[in-house]
């Protein structure tokens, strides 16, 4: 299978801080790659970076087929036509769950696609409670954020990046708000994801659904890919001795 995502020397600073240096890898369709590595290397910067939140420094990204590439210069406005692409096929989950507070679980999935897209609102509202239902919450459709649990806000906010129908899927550490006795109900979905033939890129800390579920792993360091593998070989016999050392309390 051809790659869906691929990253050419991608870098990205904050003023003097360095946050990619030079990373490059690929993702094949319908794989589950999980990014791994201690706080402060570069993971999320990396996730945003792959949907335009933030703007890369240098180097290319191509997601789906439409690809932005910088050289340090000013954002084109041909550039920003395709950031705008780019978004409408990569769906996003973040920790804090950013569920607009004032809709109901099935106004915050149908608003996206009836803005953004211009799908019927009948037929928004068909799909929505079609994908509620898919992560078991079609009864909580007329909830609000706030009486939902918080697992609950979780699966309500992959059904409504998933309501825009990407075609890949991105989790900034999905289950670090929730508590432990809820990250399940949440991994569940993306393993459902994953059966499905979803591409997903995870950045996370559950080293046991790393290892179990993901077809892939890339482990960070200091704004660079140190490792990368299938989780067999990177938790069996990490090549890099900071691999190693982060794992060692996981192996």
């Amino acid at each position: 299978m051809g790659a869906v995502i691929s990253v050419e020397n991608l870098r990205k600073s904050h003023g003097e801080i360095v946050a990619l240096r030079g990373v490059s890898f690929e993702v094949a369709e319908s794989q589950l790659t999980a990014v791994i590595g201690p706080s402060g290397c570069g993971k999320s910067t990396l996730l945003r970076c792959l949907n335009g939140l933030e703007l890369f420094d240098s180097g290319r990204v191509r997601v789906d087929g439409i690809t932005l590439e910088r050289h340090n210069e000013a954002a084109t406005r041909k550039f920003n036509a395709q950031l705008r692409e780019l978004r409408e096929g990569v769906g996003m989950v973040f920790q804090s769950f950013n569920l607009f507070p004032h809709l109901t679980v099935l106004e915050n999935a149908v608003l996206a696609p009836t803005v953004v897209k211009k799908v019927p609102r009948a037929e928004a509202e068909r799909n929505a409670l079609d994908l509620l239902g898919k992560v078991g919450l079609k009864d909580r459709a007329e909830y609000y954020p706030s009486q939902l649990s918080g697992g609950q806000q979780q699966r309500a906010a992959i059904a409504r990046a998933l309501a825009m129908a990407p075609r890949v899927m991105l989790y900034d550490e999905p289950t670090s708000a929730l508590d432990p006795s809820l990250v399940d109900e949440v991994l569940s979905i993306m393993r459902r994801l994953d059966d499905e033939g979803m591409t997903q890129i995870v950045v996370t800390h559950e080293m046991r659904f790393a290892r179990d579920v993901a077809d892939k792993i890339m482990m960070l360091s200091e704004g660079e890919i140190i490792e990368e593998g299938e989780p067999q070989q990177v938790f069996r016999s990490p090549r890099d001795e900071r691999t190693r050392a982060f794992l060692k309390n996981f192996i």
